[in-house]
Parts: C-alpha cells; structure tokens; sequence
C-alpha cells in the first residue's frame, strides 16, 4: 500500500497539487525527451505560472536533478525577482550545476537578503581568492562559520588565505581549534601538514602527517601526502614504507595511484608536494569535505562543495572523480560520464575510470558499448583482471549468463594462487552456472569460494539454498542459510531464504517469522511479499495472505510471477502434495508447492555489481 505524505501549501491545495503534479510529468518526460520538455515548460498554461515553475524546480531537485531544476528555478525567478527562496534555491542549482557567472550574481544578491549565509559566503569568497583579493575573501569566509562544517572550512580556508599572503606563522596558527571531534581534528592536521610544508615548516608537516597516519592509514588522500612529503625531502625508504603500509591494509590490491607513487619513489623520480600552491590547497578543503558527505548521504551539500573545489581547480582528478561518483549515486549517468571524461588520460586511473564509464553507459542501456569499452581496456592490459570482472558482471545482470561465465574463467585464469580475495569469481560464476542448469559446475565453484571464504554470507546463502531447494543435504543446507542469517541479519533477501526454506519443509510458523521479518526489512520487493503470502496461507490467515499477494501484485513483479500471483488471489494456493523419499541426510524431504522461487537479487551493473543472492525460480 502506498501512502502519499500531505502538505500544506496555502492558500489553494487543489490548485498546487495539480501543478505538483504536472511539474512532476514535466521533469519526468525530460528523462527521454529535453527538447519535447523544454517546449513543454515554455508553452504549457501551468508552467508559465510561478508556482508551476516553483513546484517543478522542487521536484527535480528532490530527484537529484539539479540541471533541470536550475532551470526551472531560473524561470520562477525571472517571474518573481524579489523573492528570498527563490534566490537561494537559484544560487544552490546554478552552483550546483558549475554555472559560475550565474551563481556569483545570485550569491552577491543573496547576502544582501541574509548577511551570513553560508553556502553564499564560501563561494563569495573563493571568487574573491581566485581574483587574488585576499583582504576580502577572508571577510567572506569569517561570515561563513555558523555550524560545525562551516566553523571548520572557515578556519581552514582563512589559513589558505594567510598562506597565500605570506603570513605563514598566522596560517599555521588558525589551524588550532580547541574542542573539535576526532574527525575535524583528523582533518585540521591534515591541512596543518600541507600549509607547513609550503610554509617550510618541514618538522611541522612532518609531525601533523605522522599523527594523520597514525590515526587512520587506510584513507588515499592523507596516505599519498604523507608520502609525496617524505619523498620530496629525501626520505625515500620511509616514503615507501608509508606506502606499503596503506596498500597492505587496502581492499583488493590497492588504489592505482598508490602503486604508481611506490614505482616512481622506487625508480628514483624526482617527487614533488602533492598539494603545491595556495589554491591547490583551498580547492582540497572543499573536495575532502565534498566527499565526505557525499559519502555520508549528504550528496546535494556535498556536491556543491565538489562544484567548488573545481571552480578553483578544474583538472583536480579527485575532485572531478568524486563529482562523477555522486552523480553515479543519484542515477545521472550520462552526468557522470561527461565528467570522468573530463580526467586527463594520462593517469594512472584510465583503467578504473574506464571501466566506472562502462558500468554507467551500462545502467543507461547502452550494453554493446560497454562491452566494446571493456573489451579494448582488457587488450590494453592482458593481466588485468578488473575489466574481466566487470564484462562478466555486466553479462550477468543482463542474464547473459553464458558470456559471463567465458569472461569470468578468463579472470581466474589470471589468478595464480587464489584467495580470500578472489572468492567472488568463482562465487559469480557459480551462480552463472546454476541459472544455466549446470549445476555440478555451480556446486563446485560456490564451494570453492567458501573455503576461500568461510563465512561469506551470499556464498552460504546460494549454496545452502540451493541444497534446500533441490532436497538434499538439507541438514548442512540449512546450517549454511542460517550461519548467512547471523552473519547478516538485517539483509532482507537473506532473512527471506531462511524464511523460504522452512516454507519448503512445511515448517510454515517458522516461515511466516522470518518472512515477515524479511518483508519488514525490504517492504518494496515483490517477491518476499509474495513468499510472505504463501506462507500465511498456509497457516491459515488467508485474507492476511491475500492481501500480501494483492500488495506484491502492485509492485511490479517479473511478467512470469505476475499471472501466478493473480491465480492465488483468485483461488488461493493447491493443496500440499505429500512427502516424498528421504534426502541424502536421512531427512524427510517435502514437496512443497513451490509457486515462486527464491528471489534473484543480481544488479543492475552499477559499479560493483553485487552478486545474486540466491537462485531464481525455475
């Protein structure tokens, strides 16, 4: 059941929920259409309207999609120039969107409405840096420290400032902030470290990267700093073993920077400080606090904060790779795209930044494509195994299963002693093989990746399950979905296969706690609806039953679920079917009226496209 949250918009609430809702047919039709869209916002009756104009802004916005509501919000402005809202949601778009002269003339206009605003200030203030007048952006930035994350960048970009006007000792001390969290301090030494090394505070730098590192070697940034500083003052075997630290404590085998870093401190080059100059250094606070709240779920602020680490700094490839990945995060693929394509190809990233283009023209449909980009990155580099993986991920989500698994025997083959590393290679390709009824061939790889990893949960899943399913080993099957469970068990699909299982063996009370728990933890998936339904069905609350499968029918199921799910809203389900022969455990097995099987939870081929859960109906 879906319940709409009601607002109150005065004076008119028919009025406004009709242009609500035409703005939201408006911003909808640009997803496939921007030219039919663009005609329609200009001759449309409701959208020459300030309020139509205003609620579609609103909308578009709420969907990540601030250039069709920097547009929008342009257009109520121009209707109404004196508006305060009006003012600041156009400056946040405009801004948003790296519309420089427009957002400069809208933030002088807004801190004429509201002395302090924050957003409105930073960027005063890097406009004022970037003309070098550095008298004035620091009266900018000191209006700009209301909140923990203002009175941070504030202090931070003011030491920049000081720095750029050669008052190093002042630049070093309004970096000393009494009473911050262990984050903010983190981030203050950070900076203190790359202030003193341009102020030629080497002993300074030295102590505020070893502190940073000491607290946390597992974060790029702070790591190739620390590094890049040793390096260039001569200390060349401690460069590297800072080096080697951070790559032995990341995931897989390490950040591409990381790895050219060591080769090119080992070969002897000359390495410079990976911040240089003042402006580098004021673009890095932005981009490291962008990040990070993009990465906390702040996209919409963060963002902005990329946007304007590369106002100042337009090639930064962090920034401009953390840009890409949130519009990755909020569905603007083609976004996306357009800015990793703004990444010089001479960086040690082409490969990885490839292979994200790849998945993103993949979520845009665009298969071939990205099966055309992977294929020329894995010629490139014929011991690479990223692109292999990814080309079989790919295949997979689009239950190409047959490519997907030629492209992940070709990564394996790579592989010369595999680890816990590797397991999801021969986890992916197992589930490939079960959904082409290969199933020797499956059981042997899902086994595989569990004794590369013992306690993966989808391996102890998709293996437990499938036993369960077929009846046999039910005894180990069932220890394997519910050491998943412990593991995992706030994962929904997880919870559902235990939930699913005990429905297999009859033991319906049990199946209705657990799928009603799996149902409460993904409420949006058709499937667990639909097990939950089976399931109190059978233990007789039929109309709580029917209701669940009327609930699972509304969210949009595969088409073969779909006229199976309406049969039992009709008529409920068969009777059950008696016991049959025992498992090879000894166990009674049971026919249980499988109507739908487990749910397939493969990806849609975004970024690491996260392996099925378990295996679909047959």
């Amino acid at each position: 059941m879906r319940y709409t949250r009601r607002t109150s918009i005065a004076p008119a609430r028919n009025t406004i929920t009709a242009l609500a809702a035409v703005a939201a047919s408006v911003v909808a039709m640009s997803a496939t259409s921007p030219v039919a869209v663009a005609r329609t916002a200009e001759t449309a009756i409701p959208m020459r309207s300030l309020a139509g104009s205003y609620l579609a802004g609103r909308f578009a916005r709420s969907k990540h999609d601030t250039t069709r509501a920097a547009k929008f919000y342009r257009n109520a402005l121009f209707r109404d120039r004196e508006s305060a809202v009006l003012v600041e949601q156009s400056f946040l778009m405009e801004a948003s969107e790296g519309h420089w002269p427009e957002a400069e003339m809208l933030a002088k206009r807004l801190v004429e409405i509201q002395d302090n605003h924050r957003m409105a200030r930073m960027f005063l203030g890097l406009t004022a840096f970037k003309a070098e007048k550095y008298l004035e952006a620091e009266k900018h930035f000191q209006k700009a420290d209301s909140g923990p994350i203002g009175e941070l960048t504030s202090a931070i970009a003011q030491s920049w400032i000081a720095l750029a006007r050669g008052q190093k000792s002042r630049s070093l001390r309004l970096l000393k902030l009494p009473q911050q969290a262990e984050w903010a301090q983190f981030y203050l030494r950070y900076h203190r470290g790359l202030v003193a090394d341009q102020a030629e505070k080497k002993g300074q730098a030295r102590l505020a990267f070893k502190q940073v590192f000491r607290q946390d070697n597992r974060t790029l940034r702070t790591a190739l700093a620390y590094a890049h500083h040793l390096a260039n003052a001569g200390k060349r075997n401690a460069a590297q073993g800072v080096l080697k630290t951070h790559l032995s404590r990341s995931r897989g085998d390490g950040h591409p920077l990381a790895k050219d870093l060591l080769e090119r401190i080992k070969r002897g080059d000359k390495i410079g400080l990976l911040v240089k100059t003042p402006s580098e250094g004021l673009a890095e606070v932005f981009y490291g606090l962008g990040e990070a709240l993009t990465g906390e779920g702040g996209v919409s602020i963060g963002l902005l904060y990329l946007q304007m680490a590369l106002y100042l700094e337009p090639d930064q490839s962090f920034a401009l790779a953390a840009l890409a990945n949130a519009h990755e995060t909020t569905k603007r693929y083609d976004a996306a795209i357009s800015t990793y394509q703004r990444i010089g190809s001479d960086t040690p990233l082409r490969s990885a930044i490839e292979i994200r283009k790849a998945f993103n023209l993949n979520s845009l449909g665009d298969v071939e494509e990205a099966k055309a980009l992977l294929e020329t990155v894995a010629a490139r580099d014929p011991s690479d195994i990223k692109p292999l993986d990814a080309l079989g991920n790919i295949m997979r989500s689009k239950k190409r299963y047959a490519e997907a698994i030629e492209y992940y025997t070709r990564a394996i083959d790579l592989i010369d002693k595999p680890d816990r590393r590797h397991w999801s290679f021969y986890y992916s390709r197992g589930t490939c093989y079960e959904r082409i009824k290969n199933w020797p061939a499956a059981e042997k790889d899902l086994k595989k990746a569990l004794e590369l990893f013992p306690d993966q949960p989808l391996a102890l899943n998709y293996l437990g399950y499938s036993w369960v399913d077929q009846n046999k080993n039910l005894k180990k099957g069932m220890k394997l979905i519910e050491k998943a469970v412990a593991l995992k068990p706030d994962d929904g699909y997880i919870v559902d296969s235990l939930g699913w299982a005990h429905f297999k063996l009859s033991n319906y009370k049990k199946a209705v706690k657990y799928l009603e728990r799996a149902v409460e933890l993904r409420p949006e998936d058709p499937i667990l609806n639909d097990h939950l339904g089976d399931a109190l069905w059978r233990v007789g609350r039929e109309r709580e039953a029917r209701f669940q499968w009327d609930l699972a029918l509304s969210l949009n199921p595969e088409p073969e679920d779909l006229l199976k799910i309406k049969d039992k809203i009709a008529a409920g389900l068969p009777e059950k079917r008696q016991a049959r022969a025992t498992t090879l455990d000894g166990e009674k097995a049971f026919d249980g009226p499988v109507v739908n099987g487990p749910a397939a939870k493969t990806g849609a081929g975004q970024g690491a496209v996260p392996p099925p859960t378990r295996p679909v109906a047959q």
